[in-house]
């Protein structure tokens, strides 16, 4: 399966900037009629999205829910360790864990969100280079801040 993977880097240095972001993109593949799976590094942090993605911005309503709840949501969110259960009905899958998706994850669009964070810079780099070696070829994308990414 060909896989479009694309790894939006945003300068902040925060963990609330880099999910802003997240739901900026999932709100974006939401509107353009794609289904989500936020894949989260910890459960703590597949919470703290959960919360985000209800108040991030005004007016935005991104129909979410924890992954297994029902199948209703069009943005499911999982913290699993390893591959996600589930993850088949997905055409975008917004990585926020450490690793890359492994290629037994079959998507056809991977997001990879990073901020400007040392330790989460490097991790992306590595991931970065994991999709190159595995055949693919990943886009970058420059985001001054998350607002930059529009609804559409």
């Amino acid at each position: 399966m060909a896989r479009q993977v694309d790894f939006y880097v945003i300068g902040e240095s925060s963990d609330a900037a880099r999910l802003r972001l997240a739901c900026r993109l999932a709100e974006r593949a939401y509107l353009a009629g794609h289904r989500v799976l936020a894949w989260a590094g910890t459960d703590a942090e597949a919470e703290a999205l959960d919360s985000l993605l209800w108040t991030f911005g005004d007016g935005s309503f991104v129909p979410h829910e924890p992954l297994g709840e029902s199948a209703d949501a069009p943005v499911q969110i999982t913290a699993s360790d390893g591959t996600p259960p589930g993850a088949v009905g997905f055409d975008v899958l917004l990585n926020l864990r450490a690793a890359a998706v492994p290629d037994t994850v079959e998507i056809e669009r991977i997001v990879e969100v990073i901020d400007g964070e040392a330790r989460r810079r490097q991790e992306g780099r590595d991931r970065f280079r994991a999709y190159r070696e595995s055949g693919v070829a990943p886009t970058h994308h420059n985001i001054e801040n998350e607002s930059q990414i529009g609804n559409g």
